[in-house]
Parts: C-alpha cells; structure tokens; sequence
C-alpha cells in the first residue's frame, strides 16, 4: 500500500471500532495515528479496507454525473432494493437513469406544498393529542412524535394521502389502516430484509404484521402508479404530490430511458424510508440539545418572534430568513449524520489524492488496487477538525449565515450524489421546528434524582442501525407565555 503514505491498523472488530458513537471517539483511531485515511486489515477473515475522514477523499470516489475509479459494490445496496432498484441503490449510468427522472419532481412549488402541509399537520397534532387546553406535557419517547410527524408528511406530500393524525391503526374489519402500513413497512425494514421468506409462515405476530403491512403497502403502490398513468394520459391529473410528479417525469422522457413500475416503487419507498427515519431522527436530535443548551433554545425563540411575531403563521417566503432555525437543526445532523457511511470498491488500480495534514500545504498520492474496498466515514467527517472548530460541541452558530443549498454543509453526502430529498427534509423540519418553539419550551425530561448533565450523557447517545439516531429522548414541553 505504499509504505508511508499509508496507516495500516490490525483489527478484529474493525467496523465497530472505526464507526463510534457521537460525542464519544468518532475520530479517536484518525487522531491516534495522524492520518485521515486508514488501511484496516482484519486478523480473522476478508480483504483490507481504506477508511477516510477526509472530503477530498470523499470526493474522489464518490461516482455520480461523472466517471471514477470507484463503483458501489453490490453488498453495500443490498438492503435498500426490498421493493426495487433506486436512486440510493444505483451507481454509475443506471443511477444518471434515476436521477435524470427523479429530479424533475423536486421543486419550490413541491417544497411550498410542503412547507403548508407540515403547517397544518403541527396544528392538528396539537388539537388532536390534547395540547391546546394544558400547560406542560411530558412526552417519555419523543421520537413517537417525530417520527409519526415525518410519516405524516411522507404520506401527504409524497402519496396525497388524506391522513388523519387521529385515525385508528385498523379498520372495522381488521384491515390494516394505510397510515398504519406506512408505519409499519418502515418499522419492520430491517426484519424483512433479514427475516428468511418461509419464517413469514410462522405463527409469530410481529411476522404476520410485517408481511401484511409489506404486502398492503406494495399492492397499494401498484396500484396508484397505474392510477397516476392513466390520469396522466388522459389529461385528467390534478395531483401534486412527488409520486404523481415522479410518475409524469418518467412519462415524458424517451422510452429508453424510462423506469419500469418496479423501479418507479423503488424509488418512491425508498424516499419513505429514508426521508421518514432522516428527518425524524434530526428532529429527535434538535429538540434535545436545545433542551440541554437552554441558551441556545432561547436565542433561536427570539429569532423566530423576530421573523414571523407570537400570532401568524409562518408562510413559505419566511423559509430562508429562519436562518437559526436552519442552524440548529444543520447542527444537530452533523452531529448525528443519518447516513453515517459510504463504500465504494475500486474497479481497477489507481491512486488516491491525499491533502497533507498540520496545515502543510500540498497532497500526497495513496494507491488503491483494484478491488479494495473504501469506506467514507461520514461521522469521523462531521468531527473533522480541518472542517469544523471545537467539532464535538453543539454551536448552531457555526452555521449563520450559511445559505440553506450551501455545499458547506455535507451531512446530506457530497457531490452529485447529495441527497436528492434534502431540501424536503428540511423544510418540513424548519416548520415544525419554528411553530414548536414559538409555542414551546423544551425542557430534559428528568428521571427521579437525575442532574441535567446525567439526562444529556444518558439520551444524547447514538444508536445505530441503518440510519444513526439518539437514544430514546425523552421530553417536557411547558407553554410559553
């Protein structure tokens, strides 16, 4: 590997000892051995690997609108393909097919939709749930807020689904609800991926429940890209949400470069999942460092009177002047980066380009055979300290000023291949984000005897699956006068 350009580390575990959690030693292996791109080589069984904290690296292998030496190796999309190929799953020109359909769908009259659809949801959480006639609510799991918020966006600006935030789980005839499918294929992502096809046969309820949800959700899918195509054919359309978007895009291209309907569901679920666990884990985050750093929640309430006052609602125009709202929760995803990794594999022998560290200026070449996987560690990015000063501390601050598109922030991914639904995340975010503090303050829900500091080192904590989040978060909201 070329001696000296390159830190070979000999591990046994060496996933788990790379890829730790935030505000505990996300970059604790590149500061040990002073580089920015590792080998790690594993004692018991498989081929070395090359981990990088380093953008430039990023850059490099990350392939999109334009050819590398790096492709995605099979394994690494494995579990995002349960309902089809997708943009996130894709690589090289299959991926420019993707993109080339799905961008068209993402737009300022979308994300307005958006933005009043989160609006008018936030208010009906409230009236529904009981908030508008009490002072304070304790909330033990705040994510079940989160995550039923962010699924109730998916389902309205990316199916036009009329939910309820009030709507039984099942029907009269024991039928799953369409809001409780969505809740549960994204719940269950993992065990139907993991879960072999003859156990669904079992008599184990949470199986049964999976597969129903599963099977519901994919006959319903089919089912309205069918609808949405003959709408659309017959000029009759009168949607706006990103499916029918999606399904028009595709309609409009040259039917070599059409999605068939499997690839048109995998895109659009996967922008379930993804957009539903992101955004829903970022809010979790956000409200539980401005609980802990009351200072900072203050000052983001402040702005948000400045910007909208204490009555109205805020409108889509108010968007961009929300720039501490955009802060706190820019912050608070670099800090717990959704999507915590990216892995290509070299397809031929090539070297990579290396910046040198300590301020020195130029770079230095590292080859890479053919084959060798590397590893992008979107964590140990977000704690770089050539990127961010002070990176474990939570400082919003950082951010001001910055434009909401800006390519500063890189929690999203990099390059071409940026998240595609960023701009949906956020916006959804921003509103909820704004209403909740101008109404409320968020306060550590404490357990009996439990310190401030204690509440913090116990729920701002990663936990890692596919996407990273914090731990279970738990919250008081007490109305603000």
């Amino acid at each position: 590997m070329g001696a000296g350009c390159l830190i070979s580390v000999y591990m046994v575990e060496f996933r788990d000892q790379i890829l730790l959690e935030p505000e505990s030693k996300p970059t604790e292996v590149y500061r040990q051995y002073q580089s920015e791109v590792i080998s790690i080589v594993p004692l018991l069984s498989g081929g070395p690997s090359i981990y990088t904290n380093n953008l430039d690296v990023a850059r490099q292998v990350i392939s999109g609108a334009h050819k590398t030496s790096f492709t995605k190796p099979e394994y690494a999309s494995e579990a995002l393909l349960l309902w089809g190929m997708n943009l996130i799953a894709a690589d090289g020109d299959i991926w420019r097919k993707h993109r080339r359909v799905m961008g068209p769908a993402f737009s300022n009259r979308l994300y307005e939709y958006v933005w009043n659809e989160s609006i008018r949801t936030f208010n009906e959480m409230l009236a529904s749930d009981g908030w508008l006639d009490k002072k304070s609510i304790d909330v033990p799991i705040v994510q079940r807020i989160t995550f039923k918020f962010a699924l109730f966006i998916i389902g309205k600006c990316a199916f036009g689904l009329s939910f309820k935030w009030s709507e039984p789980p099942t029907g009269p005839d024991g039928t799953l609800s369409l809001q409780e499918a969505l809740r549960l294929t994204t719940d269950t992502f993992l065990t139907m991926i993991l879960t072999p096809k003859w156990a669904f046969k079992l008599p184990i309820e949470r199986l049964r429940k999976a597969k129903q949800a599963h099977d519901q959700l994919l006959g319903f899918m089919q089912e309205q890209v069918d609808e949405r195509k003959k709408e659309i054919r017959n000029g009759t359309s009168q949607r706006d949400d990103v499916f029918t978007r999606l399904v028009q895009a595709n309609e409009d291209e040259e039917s070599k470069f059409r999605l068939g309907d499997d690839e048109l569901i995998g895109n659009v679920f996967i922008m379930l999942f993804a957009g539903h666990e992101t955004t829903a884990h970022t809010l979790a985050a956000t409200l539980g460092f401005l609980a802990y750093h009351s200072e900072i929640q203050e000052e983001v309430y402040e702005h948000i009177l400045f910007v909208i006052g204490k009555t109205r609602d805020p409108v889509w125009d108010d968007f961009n002047k929300l720039e501490k709202v955009i802060a706190v929760f820019f912050e608070s995803l670099r800090l717990f980066p959704s999507g915590h990794v990216m892995i290509r594999e070299a397809r031929e022998d090539t070297v990579l380009t290396v910046p040198n560290l300590g301020g020195l200026e130029g770079t230095r070449g590292i080859p890479v055979s053919k084959g060798t996987e590397v590893v992008v560690d979107m964590i140990g990015v977000q704690y770089n300290s050539r990127y961010f000063d002070e990176p474990e501390k939570f400082k919003p601050s950082r951010w001001y000023g910055v434009p909401a598109e800006s390519e500063m922030f890189t929690a999203f991914s990099v390059g071409p291949r940026a998240c595609l639904g960023r701009k949906f995340g956020m916006t959804e975010s921003i509103a909820f984000l704004t209403l909740l503090l101008r109404g409320w303050r968020v306060e550590p829900l404490l357990s009996g005897g439990e310190t401030k500091e204690q509440w913090k080192q116990r729920v701002l904590d990663a936990e890692l699956v596919i996407t990273l989040g914090v731990a279970n978060m738990p919250i008081r909201f007490t109305r603000r006068n």
